[in-house]
């Protein structure tokens, strides 16, 4: 019987010695023949053997251009991306508030005795309170311009500017005091506001909302001629940050007037004198577009009747007339619903005894 390690045939003869130690590796013809071969089927091969051929991936097929393209297209998203995360801000900065409508509040200046006139406005400037007033846009100036919390510098300064430019366009322009060029005044405004403008003129009347007389100061130019082309002007502005998206300019300015009657005597020539308190808010479009949003407008404005109708234009009284209808009248605070009628003020003298002469 052959041995574990014996071929099928026993020990094969040959020379022993040297080949000895290769023997163990060396396979004769009787271990070879007795080897069993095996031939898989297709459908062996197909299941459990690896294809003959490797399927190629997708981006194997691309060409080398179009990679590049991709990979170029995919730094471009990525750094794209990596920016817009980087300078956006992690917490929603609030927005601006709404515009809001146009409040008014006109108020007529009764005086107690008749007009008092001149033949020049010269005469009438020194001898009255406005004497104390400067010429025109000298009178409107602006506070020093500071940095507030969320503004700065540059944009207090441009509130203030936008402001003075409202208040010198619709209260010393010729144009528009004369009834005529509204269109300077109404280019300044938030385009919120336009169509409360545009109604004020097109359907003035004096409820707090649409008079023409909020915006802008106007004479009836069948009825009003300035008398003399200067203006005498007073008052200041005042900004304030009213949320980290607004700022809010006050101005509290009084213009003093020589009016005459369009027809009639040239020579009778009076002062009329407006004290006009607005304010004003301004948002970043705001800022940067130029405009302004007109919040309120308190008019105090005489020598006229307690019962004028001002909300289309401001009717003065001229040099010797006197105030009609009833006097101011007293309000009662504890009183319930609406007034009797509107408000009216008493205008102080508006010329001071001339010196006597030695």
């Amino acid at each position: 019987m052959n041995g574990p390690g014996d071929p099928p045939e026993g020990t094969p003869e040959g020379p022993q010695g040297g080949d000895e130690e290769y023997r163990s590796v060396v396979f004769d013809e009787s271990f070879i023949r007795a080897a069993r071969l095996q031939e898989f089927s297709a459908r062996e091969r197909m299941d459990d053997h690896a294809p003959a051929v490797r399927t190629r991936h997708a981006w194997a097929r691309v060409s080398a251009s179009r990679q590049v393209l991709l990979l170029v297209v995919l730094i471009a998203l990525a750094f794209g991306t990596a920016v817009y995360m980087g300078l956006r801000h992690p917490y929603k900065e609030p927005g601006p508030p709404a515009a809001e409508p146009l409040r008014t509040v006109l108020v007529p200046l009764a005086p107690h005795d008749a007009v008092p006139g001149a033949p020049s406005a010269k005469e009438l400037f020194d001898n009255s309170p406005a004497t104390r007033l400067r010429d025109g846009i000298e009178g409107i100036t602006l506070p020093a311009a500071r940095r507030t919390q969320n503004f700065s510098e540059a944009m207090v300064m441009a509130a203030l500017a936008a402001a003075k430019e409202y208040v010198v366009k619709s209260a010393l322009d010729p144009g528009v005091l004369t009834g005529g060029a509204q269109r300077t005044v109404r280019l300044l405004l938030a385009p919120a506001q336009l169509d409360q403008f545009d109604r004020s003129f097109a359907h003035p009347a004096d409820d707090g909302r649409n008079a023409a007389t909020g915006w802008l100061i106007r004479f009836d130019p069948s009825q009003v001629a300035l008398a003399d082309r200067t203006i005498r002007t007073q008052g200041t502005f005042a900004i304030t940050e009213v949320s980290p998206a607004a700022l809010e300019v006050s101005s509290d300015h009084t213009f003093v007037y020589a009016v005459r009657p369009a027809t009639g005597k040239p020579d009778a020539t009076s002062l009329f004198t407006v004290r006009r308190m607005m304010r004003f808010r301004f948002d970043r479009d705001d800022l940067q577009e130029h405009h302004v949003q007109v919040l309120q407008s308190a008019v105090q404005a005489g020598p006229q009747s307690c019962n004028a109708d001002d909300a289309v234009f401001l009717r003065p009284l001229f040099a010797g007339q006197k105030a009609t209808g009833d006097g101011p009248a007293g309000t009662d605070p504890y009183a319930t619903g609406s007034t009797d009628g509107a408000l009216c003020g008493t205008l102080a003298p508006a010329v001071q005894p001339t010196p006597p002469r030695h």
